[in-house]
């Protein structure tokens, strides 16, 4: 038996599903909320319906976008013919902060996860290899993360692509800036000798 009313521990429970967080932090939560104002609750409430009913995937990169395409696919002061491959929407804003690119995106949703029973069938990657099959593409950088995954789905992207006339390239991994090359594993040691540059 729950120790709260009904509404308040089916808030906790539907709080508690979110990543990073725990009961004790729905709990904290779902007070909180009850304490807000009424137009602050169902301020968050329209957030999250709208968040729903508004939001799509753009029929060209698979953002998350509320307009078709989105603001990347739609901008003809981006170079269309430069795609970054990603693995989720949330990297966009990672590249986006350091204001050095300047090109379009092809968001995967995932990586290649045989384990987990994720294969390309699962990912965004036909509709990636049909972009490529348009010839309209100079360079396809793939952008996965340094994790295994990341790294199986960029070598599959790379064997698919073999062949066409757009650059593959993917992105340089290694040393963070600040960081110590003494604690440094050695397979970020490795790759930061590996994608070394003229100076």
């Amino acid at each position: 038996m729950s120790r709260f009313a009904q509404p308040l521990t089916r808030l906790i429970d539907e709080l508690s599903k979110l990543p990073g967080i725990g009961r004790k932090s729905a709990q904290r939560l779902s007070f909180h909320i009850l304490r807000a104002s009424e137009e602050d609750a169902l301020a968050l409430s329209e957030a999250i319906r709208d968040l729903k009913a508004q939001l799509h995937l753009c029929s060209i990169c698979h953002n998350i976008t509320d307009v078709d395409p989105c603001q990347f696919c739609a901008n003809p002061a981006r170079n269309q013919a430069l795609v970054c491959v990603i693995e989720e929407p949330s990297n966009i804003a990672s590249i986006e902060k350091t204001k050095h690119y300047n090109g379009v995106y092809h968001v995967l949703h995932g990586t290649l996860s045989p384990l987990n029973g994720i294969g390309p069938e699962h990912l965004r990657i036909e509709s990636l290899l049909a972009r490529v099959r348009s010839g309209a593409l100079q360079e396809i950088i793939l952008a996965t993360n340094p994790t295994t995954e990341g790294e199986a789905t960029a070598n599959y992207l790379a064997q698919q692509l073999q062949g066409v006339s757009a650059r593959i390239t993917r992105i340089a991994t290694g040393i963070p800036a600040g960081a110590d090359i003494e604690y440094a594993d050695e397979v970020t040691m490795a790759r930061a000798m590996d994608g070394r540059r003229e100076m």
